[in-house]
């Protein structure tokens, strides 16, 4: 799976960048969306998991500060990544594959804000 990796990366910025290049190779050969990169530049992360679906095999989740370059890895929850929209399109999509908390903030103590994470995503999941 090409993974995209926002701005900066001139190769594969957007999963539209990676998917144009894919669509017509095996199968096998499919997208890592990387959500916070993607509202960086920002895009619909539910957007690009519907419109590129067929090829999604992998989703790294995390929420940034902003939806530009200057975006920083925060909780889940705390950012401006839409997550209920997101999670609803997961579920809608009946996505299958690894969903991964990419979880970039406090580095010298990150288990507090993964834990954060981890429940605002399980307290969605048990309202759907």
């Amino acid at each position: 799976a090409i993974h995209n990796h926002g701005p900066g990366d001139k190769r594969y910025p957007t999963a539209e960048s990676a998917y144009v290049l894919l669509k017509k190779m095996d199968p096998r050969m499919g997208l890592c969306i990387d959500i916070g990169h993607t509202q960086r530049l920002n895009r619909r992360p539910e957007k690009d998991l519907i419109d590129f679906f067929d090829r999604v095999l992998d989703i790294h989740i995390k929420d940034v500060t902003a939806s530009s370059e200057k975006g920083v890895c925060t909780i889940i929850g705390r950012g401006v990544i839409d997550f209920p929209a997101f999670m609803s399109a997961v579920i809608k999509k009946k996505y299958s594959g690894t969903l991964s908390l990419e979880y970039e903030a406090e580095a010298n103590d990150p288990l507090p804000g993964m834990a954060e994470s981890f429940g605002y995503i399980r307290g969605f999941l048990s309202n759907a």
